[in-house]
């Protein structure tokens, strides 16, 4: 049985405020065929397929699939059958994709790691060497300029 909300229509600006897109984005994914808004003129009109759609690709592009396997995913919906198929395809991609994502924060987190150490290797061959170079250090000369030379200013009274 349909509802209301099955017969809805959006314009571009209802999704984009909706979804945080941007109008470019959604006529991209309309050129790339994963959307298929209606045309009253020029004015595009999405429906409650689309705003599903839109929902989907978004959230796929969050979770780091390409537009094809979107694509790919979309193209197996079939609501005679629940959608199972195309969910127990969606739920093994999903599963790979978390795989995927964790390695790499696993790698993100080891280079930050060598990254991390590197600097501090750095930062305390400087300190003992030249710590002028270190960052920061124009922040601090300037600061002891300015001190300098308002001193300057205002000599040392001779003691009496």
């Amino acid at each position: 049985m349909a509802t209301a909300d099955d017969h809805r229509t959006y314009s571009i600006r209802h999704l984009c405020r909706e979804f945080g897109a941007t109008a470019r984005a959604l006529r991209f994914y309309e050129d790339k065929g994963l959307l298929t808004p209606a045309r009253k003129g020029q004015t595009r009109v999405y429906d409650s397929r689309d705003r599903a759609r839109l929902k989907l690709i978004l959230r796929g592009r969050r979770i780091g699939f390409t537009l094809q396997e979107i694509q790919d995913m979309l193209d197996l919906y079939d609501s005679k059958d629940g959608n199972v198929h195309q969910m127990a395809v969606a739920l093994r991609r999903h599963r790979a994709q978390i795989e995927a994502l964790k390695q790499q924060r696993e790698d993100l987190d080891g280079a930050i790691e060598m990254a991390e150490a590197a600097c501090q290797a750095m930062e305390e061959r400087l300190g003992a060497t030249r710590p002028d170079l270190l960052p920061g250090a124009e922040e601090y000369e300037q600061i002891l300029r300015s001190r300098l030379n308002h001193d300057e200013h205002h000599p040392f009274k001779a003691r009496a």
